[in-house]
């Protein structure tokens, strides 16, 4: 039996799964309350849904052609690097520029910490 026809399907169901990742991330960014949550949705199921997808093309590529794409390996690893960081930024960011949690929200663990003289809204 030959190798290449199951490969190529392995990267065409990863491609798949990075689909449905991506329009579960879509879903999240326009369903969930907040930015927090937002910025949750949009790192972690994009995140992986741009994983999936470039490895799925790197497998198809390497089975179908047998080529090994540098630019691939190197999307993956940029993009598994830098988009966790950067959520973390950007929610960081919201955070100390006082916007507010949603309602659904239980506590504030974090304002005891960074703000334990009470947080001013103003700044």
């Amino acid at each position: 039996m030959n190798v290449n026809p199951i490969i190529e399907w392995a990267g065409v169901l990863l491609i798949l799964g990075g689909s449905l990742m991506s329009l579960i991330s879509a879903f999240g960014l326009l369903r969930l309350p907040d930015v927090y949550t937002r910025s949750h949705a949009a790192t972690k199921s994009s995140t992986l849904a741009v994983l999936l997808s470039l490895l799925g093309a790197f497998l198809y590529f390497w089975a179908h052609e047998g080529y090994i794409s540098v630019r691939l390996i190197l999307g993956i690893v940029f993009v598994f690097l830098t988009a966790p960081v950067a959520g973390h930024l950007i929610t960081r960011a919201a955070y100390r520029s006082g916007v507010e949690l949603s309602e659904s929200s239980d506590d504030d663990e974090l304002e005891e910490v960074l703000f334990p003289e009470g947080r001013n809204k103003g700044s």
